[in-house]
């Protein structure tokens, strides 16, 4: 895999830069710009190089919002950043403005709306990749985070230029191949919900890690595996062969759980819940036995909440961030990632937590990707970086 650095870029080499500016906001406003930071070594070289850059991104529907998902917000926080950008609303405005930039002797940046605006995007339509290619002479892919998705600005594009990684890519690469030959005790701890899309991961660092914390809606399906009732709680609709796990003595889930009990919350033990209650998070003597593996531990692998965390039962969430930066400035490696876990460190420090600034300061390295952090892990790679190869 090229980086950047080894392109050939002069003063007005057009350069497609795939970026990741999918990004919270509100009223207008990025609230998190953290994704954006990260692509900055990247505009900083192509800005050195007085190339002039058109990024393509990607911005999620909100949920419960009717408004349609726009990246123009992102102009403002590239702004501050020190990259005045213009901003297009289609591909044809784009090449329009690119041609008075490529007049001048200096670097320029424009961003593309919303790539997912166009349907050939997500079909990786040959057709809508060769139209892309009219953006740029050279190929950057920068967007770790989707670069999981067969999508035509992912693995299209790269087919018909030159074609390199960004600076952040190859950070996410080399930092999450760590994992592959950790050092011991390797803690790894995983969060959230989907069984089956993340089974193939536990089940190939059974052999890596010396213990695996499964928590979050997750622990609920080993629970019922085990027997248990469960009552109203998040489970995976697949159907699942959990006996490895169950039997495995490197496998440890929640000893005890919050629960809502008709609208009263308790904290039980797992084999207590009936069936009208729902368990919502982890209770105190899990982040106790949590603290206790963490401190053992000299390489934490972390993605995922230990509860229903968009709901707001996130306080042993940000407990366990705390328990993973306490052990980093101990010595342990650490290395987290997850839309929910960055949310996590990201609020610890609007509220006054123990985080530095910036927030991802307290950790080893914290991945860009939700999805494509697990499927790097669980694969050794992802379909846009062997696009690169």
């Amino acid at each position: 895999m090229k980086t950047i650095d080894q392109a050939n870029i002069k003063t007005g080499t057009r350069v497609l830069l795939r970026a990741d500016f999918n990004v919270a906001v509100q009223g207008g406003k990025v609230v998190d710009d953290f994704r954006i930071r990260k692509t900055i070594a990247t505009l900083d070289f192509l800005k050195g190089k007085g190339a002039n850059v058109v990024m393509v991104s990607h911005i999620d529907v909100v949920a419960g919002s009717k408004a349609k998902p726009t990246l123009r917000p992102v102009i403002e926080s590239l702004n501050k950043l020190g990259f005045p950008c213009e901003f297009a609303e289609t591909i044809e405005e784009v090449q329009k403005i690119s041609l008075e930039k490529g007049k001048k002797d200096a670097a320029s940046f424009i961003l593309l709306e919303n790539i997912r605006n166009y349907p050939g995007e997500a079909a990786n339509d040959p057709a809508f990749a060769k139209q892309l290619t009219t953006l740029g002479d050279i190929y950057v892919n920068d967007a770790f985070s989707v670069s999981h998705r067969a999508h035509a600005s992912i693995v299209g594009v790269p087919k018909l230029l030159p074609h390199f990684a960004g600076f952040q890519l190859a950070l996410e690469v080399e930092n999450l191949s760590k994992a592959f030959d950790p050092s011991h005790p390797f803690l790894f701890i995983l969060g959230g919900a989907k069984f089956e899309t993340k089974l193939p991961l536990v089940e190939k660092f059974l052999d890596k890690a010396d213990t695996i914390f499964i928590g979050g809606a997750l622990a609920n399906d080993l629970f019922k595996a085990k027997g248990f009732e469960v009552g109203r709680s998040t489970i995976s609709q697949a159907s699942n062969d959990f006996d490895g796990l169950l039997s495995n003595i490197k496998i440890i889930l929640p000893i005890d759980v919050v629960v809502d009990s008709v609208g009263e919350q308790k904290i039980l033990e797992p084999d207590k819940v009936s069936k009208d209650e729902k368990i919502l998070d982890a209770g105190p003597k899990t982040l106790v036995l949590l603290e206790e593996k963490i401190d053992a531990a000299k390489f934490i692998l972390w993605n995922g909440p230990l509860g229903n965390y968009e709901n707001g039962y996130k306080e042993p969430t940000h407990e366990l961030a705390r328990m993973i930066a306490h052990a980093t400035k101990r010595g342990a490696k650490s290395i987290i990632g997850g839309g929910d876990t960055l949310a996590a460190i990201a609020e610890l420090k609007q509220t006054g937590g123990e985080s530095l600034d910036p927030p991802e300061a307290d950790f080893t390295f914290v991945s860009t990707g939700g999805g494509a952090m697990l499927d790097f892990l669980a694969k050794g790679t992802l379909v846009g970086i062997l696009s690169l190869d």
